[in-house]
């Protein structure tokens, strides 16, 4: 099995070693680079090319928000998952909105850091659960009765599938939730996006979000 490569940012050395050494003993990972601001960060992934950028948004010169969205902007193969000092709530949409494709706070890191990375890899959202409930808490915005209501246009299937996979759950355990199979999933996904006009799954967890498709799930 292809190792995760993955790619360090975080302008505390102390900090990065520490990420190293957790990530050092996982057989599945292997760190293939290491940055300190937000510009060595976008050189640093282009030239490794990683799978996963775990990037710090709080750093010197253009920050951890800049340097995911011009990282996304240039189509690697790389997912950003930003990580943080403290889970504040004004970061999360923009994260996922300058193309991140994960938020997770350094004090959880020690134990959610691993698992968070595998979820990015795989192609799917990571929201660990505070981040989640804090999401949809300052999200829920009044809609405009006048306006379209995108989710008119999904079947009952599809809003379930779009709503957990805003959650951050693999095709797989979507399918165990729903009895059927992870193929059935992305394809009821592939669906509801071509539906919607959507091409990230960023942009998911932002429409599930501010049409409060969330809210029942984070009670």
């Amino acid at each position: 099995m292809t190792a995760i490569r993955v790619l360090l940012v975080d302008d505390h050395a102390v900090m990065r070693a520490g990420l190293r050494a957790l990530l050092s003993s996982e057989p599945d990972m292997a760190v293939v680079g290491e940055a300190g601001t937000g510009e060595e960060a976008v050189e640093a992934a282009e030239r490794h090319r990683p799978h996963v950028v775990v990037m710090d948004l709080s750093m010197p010169g253009i920050g951890g928000l800049a340097a995911t969205r011009q990282i996304a902007a240039k189509g690697l193969p790389t997912r950003v998952l930003a990580l943080t000092l403290h889970g504040e709530s004004e970061f999360l949409l923009p994260v996922l909105e300058a193309g991140g494709a994960g938020y997770i706070t350094k004090s959880s890191a020690d134990t959610d850091l691993v698992e968070a990375i595998r979820v990015v890899a795989r192609g799917d959202v990571y929201l660990d659960p505070g981040a989640a409930r804090v999401l949809v808490k300052n999200y829920r915005e009044p809609k405009d009765a006048g306006r379209e209501q995108p989710l008119a246009r999904l079947s009952a299937r599809e809003r379930e599938v779009l709503a957990l996979t805003a959650e951050g759950f693999s095709s797989a355990e979507i399918g165990v939730r729903l009895g059927i199979s992870g193929k059935t999933v992305e394809t009821y996904r592939e669906r509801l996006m071509e539906k919607l006009g959507l091409h990230h799954r960023s942009e998911l967890v932002r429409l599930a979000l501010n049409e409060g498709l969330l809210a029942a799930h984070a009670a």
